[in-house]
């Protein structure tokens, strides 16, 4: 049974264009506060995207691959390495730190850790489009 990824492709258009708005130039108009709420809106979609992602990931395996393996993985980081065992991404080491900054938003919140999410936001939204993209090529 093909899996409905319109919720994961709302999440990752709108992480998409929360990056734009978010971009360099276009945030140098704005005062100090509103370039931290924007910031912010960016970690927000990052957190609710990454989310999505492992969780399309998770039904994946167990829609196309059942039997021994979809009752695994019983932790984020072996459902990485099997996402890349099967071809839905290419390597599990960057899927690993998006799950280290993901967790790092779920304790204290400071500008320190805030900015290192960010940047991080800013590499995981072509790895969220590319799994998108597999998971809507092995779909069926």
């Amino acid at each position: 049974m093909p899996l409905d990824l319109s919720s994961l492709r709302k999440g990752i258009s709108s992480l998409r264009t929360a990056i734009e708005v978010a971009d360099a130039e276009k945030m140098s108009v704005f005062d100090r506060a509103t370039q931290d709420v924007i910031r912010a809106g960016v970690i927000q979609n990052f957190e609710f995207t990454y989310e999505l992602c492992w969780k399309f990931i998770q039904r994946w395996l167990k829609e196309n691959h059942p039997g021994e393996d979809a009752d695994l993985p019983r932790a984020r980081r072996e459902l990485f390495r099997m996402a890349a065992r099967y071809g839905l991404i290419d390597d599990p080491a960057p899927w690993f730190v998006y799950s280290d900054a993901r967790n790092m938003t779920a304790h204290v919140y400071d500008e320190r850790r805030a900015q290192i999410v960010y940047d991080v936001a800013l590499k995981f939204i072509n790895e969220a489009e590319t799994l998108l993209k597999c998971l809507e090529d092995n779909n069926d």
